[in-house]
């Protein structure tokens, strides 16, 4: 299973990075040791002093394929779920200074939440879903899939012109806004529309 990620996909995300807007997607990629364990609380790891949560919308490949048209993306998923991208933001940071590759920032262990996933043909429109992340029962994310810059479709048509999609592969379609420290003790929930897609405590 590969876990492919888009960065900058919101531009109120952007902006409250002070991030430049991208002319194209920007991916990364996460290892799958790094998926938190269905039932396990996630754990600051204690080389980063700032861990936030990014909430995103999931998309889950279930055919094989290589350099998609747009037009023919949406026959290679056909579900939609939710997780959270955690990021230790100060290494990211050190390390985004140097101009070095910040993967240790966001594919450590358990950096990774994978929710439920639910069939895409619940949805009336792909690109309009809306999701929000709950820390100890306020909403800390509030995004809807309206504000991608690049939608679903063409996130897998521009991905699969640099990697060969399997059957498994999951990605992560960008965060907005909200993003924020995560503090021993918290509790997180992410929803999809109204359906509860993952829940687990901070240690």
């Amino acid at each position: 299973m590969k876990i492919i990620c888009v960065g900058r996909n919101y531009i109120d995300h952007i902006n409250e990075l002070s991030n430049q807007k991208p002319t194209e997607p920007v991916l990364f990629m996460k290892p799958d040791t790094s998926v938190l364990l269905k039932t396990f609380p996630f754990v600051i790891p204690d080389f980063s002093n700032d861990v936030h949560h990014e909430v995103e919308v999931l998309v889950k490949i279930c055919k094989v394929g290589k350099s998609i048209s747009p037009k023919f993306a949406h026959k290679y998923y056909n579900q939609i779920g939710l997780g959270v991208d955690f990021t230790a933001r100060d290494v990211q940071s050190k390390l985004k200074e140097k101009g070095l590759p910040w993967e240790i920032a966001k594919g450590f262990d358990g950096a990774t939440v994978i929710g439920d996933f639910v069939d895409k043909d619940q949805f009336e429109n792909l690109q309009n879903i809306s999701f929000q992340l709950m820390k100890n029962d306020e909403v800390v994310q509030n995004g809807n899939t309206q504000d991608m810059l690049w939608q679903i479709d063409e996130l897998i048509s521009y991905i699969s012109q640099f990697f060969t999609l399997k059957i498994g592969d999951i990605i992560f379609t960008g965060t907005p806004s909200g993003v924020s420290k995560v503090n021993s003790g918290d509790v997180l929930e992410g929803f999809l529309e109204d359906k509860k897609m993952f829940g687990f405590k901070v240690l």
